[in-house]
């Protein structure tokens, strides 16, 4: 996967979490109060967003081919490719920066 270099540092970090299988990097770019919006399910906080991720992110073996800034600016919108164990096809994943953590993110088709 490619990383843009006009994305914000938090965002790379979370492409880099992704590309490395980091549960422990995912979770630490988010903000404290943070959240995945994951098709309308919300997983707010670290707790939360580190059970959705072992159970449907990074511990399915998540993969991201063909990344794309779709929406560039804050929130960026990537288009990518997802492939691993769990969901496969395309999707769309929303972030909003704040003070250089994830305020949110949200997959959509």
């Amino acid at each position: 996967m490619t990383t843009q270099e006009n994305l914000p540092a938090a965002v790379r970090r979370v492409l880099a979490a992704v590309d490395a299988l980091d549960a422990d990097a995912f979770v630490a770019a988010f903000a404290p109060d943070g959240f995945v919006d994951d098709w309308g399910r919300q997983f707010r906080g670290p707790e939360r967003i580190r059970s959705w991720s072992d159970g449907e992110f990074i511990g399915k073996n998540v993969t991201f081919t063909g990344t794309q800034v779709s929406t560039p600016g804050n929130p960026v919108t990537v288009a990518t490719q997802v492939g691993g164990d769990g969901f496969n096809g395309p999707s769309h994943f929303t972030f909003d920066v704040r003070d250089d953590q994830i305020a949110s993110m949200t997959i959509t088709a």
